[in-house]
């Protein structure tokens, strides 16, 4: 069910909110967490809010979309409300903002939080430099970028590193868990010999091949080179190589003295990515010690 509420207030939404719970039978009993979305002009809201339902069956929640209209155009609140088939697990509320009131969406989105449960951002297109210090962002215990459509994904990255606050995470980092678990699991089967240095390389544009090339400098403590080309991580060992590709099935291993290892994972969508951070809300401490790690990635000529 989709109700949309033209020029209109916080109490006329709240109102609407519970009205429709009671006709409906949506009821926010079992919500985990309110989650906001901050979209930009450049944004596309319909994606991000499909991701988030997607992402709200494994952690019901109320999703909370902040566009902005023109500034120059008079104060306006246009809304939104989704709920049923139309929400997936969630209750979604699109708050459009106009005029002077884009620039003071924290004070529009305040009523909606579920009271007594966890505030995670999600800036799925821009994102503050600063998340933390970010009007929305100081909302939240946990705060969601995502570095891979950025323009500039290096720069970006680099923001990421220079203004990390506890509690900020990026969706390019948890598009590379498949990657480090299957590398981890290769580098624990014997024999264990000493790594002396590592190379990744992916697309040009790829952030998530830079944080894997990050993590790979804090976990190894080793030179780790980046180049351009098709997927994939080598790690040089003093027995061979240890080499992690990707077929059109899945991950590909080969190490020196084992048979060719394989896992069956694709590219991970939006919706799986943030899924995945929804489930923590305490610090990522690996996340953080791979934007530091990125100091140490040198370029392939």
């Amino acid at each position: 069910m989709i109700v949309d509420l033209p020029d209109t207030s916080t109490m006329e939404i709240s109102k609407k909110l519970v009205s429709m719970r009671n006709t409906g039978g949506e009821v926010t009993v079992g919500r985990v967490l309110t989650l906001l979305v901050d979209t930009d002009a450049d944004t596309d809201a319909e994606g991000p809010v499909a991701a988030s339902n997607d992402a709200s069956r494994e952690h019901p929640c109320r999703i909370i979309v902040v566009t902005r209209g023109d500034r120059r155009e008079s104060t306006r609140l246009d809304s939104q409300i989704r709920v049923g088939g139309d929400a997936g697990a969630s209750e979604v509320v699109v708050l459009e903002l106009h005029g002077e009131l884009a620039d003071h969406a924290e004070a529009v989105v305040v009523p909606f939080l579920l009271p007594d449960t966890p505030v995670v951002t999600w800036w799925p297109g821009w994102a503050p430099d600063l998340p933390a210090a970010d009007p929305l962002g100081r909302l939240a215990s946990r705060r969601i970028t995502d570095a891979r459509g950025a323009e500039d994904p290096a720069g970006f990255l680099a923001a990421r590193r220079t203004g990390y606050t506890a509690g900020d995470t990026d969706l390019a980092w948890s598009a590379t868990t498949p990657w480090r678990e299957m590398l981890a699991s290769a580098v624990d089967r014997p024999p264990h010999m000493p790594i002396t240095s590592a190379h990744v390389q992916g697309p040009a544009s790829s952030p998530s091949i830079d944080l894997i090339g990050g993590w790979l400098v804090h976990a190894l403590g080793v030179p780790v080179t980046r180049g351009v080309g098709n997927w994939e991580v080598r790690l040089d060992r003093t027995d061979g190589p240890l080499q992690m590709t990707v077929d059109e099935i899945g991950g590909v291993l080969r190490s020196p003295g084992h048979p060719d290892g394989r896992a069956p994972f694709h590219p991970r969508t939006t919706a799986e990515c943030l899924t995945e951070e929804l489930r923590r809300l305490d610090a990522d401490v690996v996340y953080r010690a791979a934007l530091q790690g990125l100091s140490g990635v040198r370029r392939a000529d």
